[in-house]
């Protein structure tokens, strides 16, 4: 698990793609950590003060990347970054809608500089709407989206798994599918484009295949009828030791062997799978069967089955899983647990860089764009991957 040493760098699809990052936090540098996963060429342009939000610049999310520290309030750290822009492929900036056209950093201003850029906006709520000038955070805006409707069980108040549906579901990855469609739009036709990418439309858009599901009756507009709230076939259980068993049974041969392997076969509460009425009955029974055994003893009983049974893992245990270490899915770099890019490529997976210090690159940046422009930056400077 440990991949201090060096390795060969693998599935770099993105290699000679351009990447200028306006720091921010949560989903924008997620996504340009992506990008950078995957091979791109990242400078992160950080505040020369170092604020970086609660989680800082020097965190696993920042791997693979460039950092410069630049003031964009001043003009000098304007024009650096414009310099840079010309001759980089995208850039991402996650500011309120307005605030980088105060700047003089806007869509208009950045791609006068260069008609090919991409350039990537994240936000909550979107650049237009009336709420556009709101806080927010992940679970508003999925909340409002409708992706948090159906997370947790009939009778518990919806919880968000924290920032996985709206920041990085809903908003990260629909940024990184905005800018590559970009890019490559960029370059068939020579011109770029402005990539409006919000929490609250990605996390709706995901919601597309529960949205088919809803149109037949599998899931309800009636949590306590709903397959993902109520249904006793598709729930976490609490075991004997305290941890947490979740079952995933939705197919009939599915639901089969579930009550095969708990020896309810023939029981007839549990016969036709769909009869609602029994759910809430059939959910205290399986509740009551699974605090007769540890986690790791029902794991014994299913590992290797179609029942569509795993323990729930935190973090920690997850990459000493026997599955996970096969597919090497976490590693340990810098004393950070992290997970690996995703997803591969011919088999092969790509090799993250390592997390660069508060603005480790700056002379080195600034002295490349000062001696030979900044078409060099990209070409001469050793990222750090090299």
């Amino acid at each position: 698990m440990n991949r201090d040493k060096q390795e060969p760098v693998r599935g770099n699809v993105l290699e000679g793609v351009r990447v200028i990052e306006i720091a921010g936090i949560g989903p924008g540098p997620f996504c340009a950590m992506h990008l950078a996963d995957l091979g791109a060429d990242v400078i992160t342009v950080q505040r020369p003060d170092g604020r970086a939000g609660s989680l800082g610049y020097e965190t696993s999310i920042q791997r693979g990347k460039r950092a410069i520290a630049l003031d964009l309030k001043t003009d000098e750290g304007r024009d650096t970054l414009l310099r840079l822009v010309e001759h980089a492929d995208v850039l991402i900036e996650a500011m309120r809608p307005g605030v980088a056209e105060r700047l003089g950093l806007g869509p208009q201003a950045c791609r006068a500089r260069n008609p090919r850029l991409v350039y990537g906006r994240m936000t909550g709520w979107g650049q237009s709407g009336p709420m556009a000038q709101m806080a927010g955070h992940d679970a508003n805006y999925i909340a409002l989206s409708g992706a948090l409707w159906n997370a947790g069980p009939a009778d518990a108040v919806p919880v968000t798994p924290f920032s996985v549906v709206g920041d990085i579901a809903g908003g990260a990855l629909y940024l990184s599918i905005g800018i590559l469609a970009g890019v490559l739009k960029a370059r068939r036709s020579g011109q770029g484009c402005v990539v409006d990418a919000a929490i609250v439309d990605g996390s709706a858009h995901s919601q597309q295949l529960l949205l088919a599901a809803r149109a037949k009756g599998i899931i309800a507009a009636e949590r306590s009828r709903s397959l993902p709230n109520a249904a006793p076939f598709y729930a976490s259980y609490r075991c004997a030791d305290g941890g947490f068993i979740t079952v995933g049974a939705i197919e009939p041969q599915f639901y089969a062997l579930l009550l095969e392997r708990l020896e309810l076969a023939g029981d007839p509460e549990f016969a036709d799978q769909w009869d609602r009425s029994r759910w809430p009955r059939r959910k205290e029974r399986l509740q009551a069967l699974f605090e007769r055994r540890s986690r790791a003893e029902w794991w014994a009983v299913f590992e290797g089955s179609d029942a569509c049974v795993v323990p729930v893992l935190e973090p920690g245990e997850a990459a000493l899983d026997p599955h996970n270490r096969a597919r090497d899915i976490y590693f340990e770099r810098d004393g950070f647990l992290q997970a690996a890019p995703a997803p591969r490529f011919d088999g092969a997976r790509a090799e993250p860089g390592p997390v660069p210090r508060a603005g480790q690159h700056t002379r080195e940046i600034l002295a490349v764009l000062d001696e030979h422009g900044s078409g060099a930056v990209w070409r001469d400077a050793a990222g750090p991957r090299d």
